[in-house]
C-alpha cells in the first residue's frame, strides 16, 4: 500500500510528458504566425504597388500601358515576379484610372499548406480620378 501511495506522489517526468503534449501545438502556432506574416507582407506590398501605380497613371508619368504595368511590377521587387499580374483600366469618360494587382502566394509550411488553399490569391485594386 505504501508503494502505491509513494508512486502516486512521484511527479518526476511529469514536465516532460506535458512538454511532449504541448510542443506540436506550439510549433503549429509558430508556423501559422510565420505564414500569416508572409501573406500579410505580400498583401501590403501589392496594395502599395497598386496605389503608386494608380498615382503614376493619373499624373501621366508613363509612356504606355505596358510601361505602367512594368513600373507596378518593379515596385513589387520583394515578391516573385512570375506570380504577379497587373491590370490597368482607364476610363476617359469618367476620367478615372484603375490599377489591380493580383499575386499568388504559395504557403511554405507543409502543415498549413494542407489547410490553406494553394495558392492563396491576393488582390488589391485602386481607383483614382485622372488629374490632367
Amino acid at each position: 500500500m505504501r508503494a502505491l501511495t509513494k508512486l502516486s506522489r512521484d511527479t518526476r517526468g511529469q514536465a516532460l510528458v506535458e512538454f511532449a503534449l504541448i510542443l506540436p501545438l506550439v510549433i503549429l502556432l509558430l508556423m501559422a504566425i510565420f505564414e500569416f506574416g508572409s501573406i500579410f507582407h505580400s498583401y501590403l506590398v501589392i496594395t502599395n504597388a497598386s496605389r503608386d501605380g494608380a498615382r503614376i497613371g493619373i499624373v501621366g508619368e508613363y509612356t504606355d500601358e505596358e510601361d505602367l504595368k512594368q513600373k507596378v511590377k518593379d515596385m513589387c521587387a520583394a515578391l516573385d515576379q512570375s506570380e504577379i499580374t497587373v491590370d490597368v483600366n482607364s476610363d476617359s469618360v469618367l476620367r478615372r484610372m484603375q490599377v489591380q494587382v493580383t499575386y499568388k502566394v504559395h504557403p511554405f509550411t507543409p502543415v498549413l499548406s494542407a489547410i490553406l488553399p494553394d495558392p492563396v490569391v491576393l488582390k488589391s485594386k485602386t481607383t483614382m480620378r485622372i488629374e490632367s
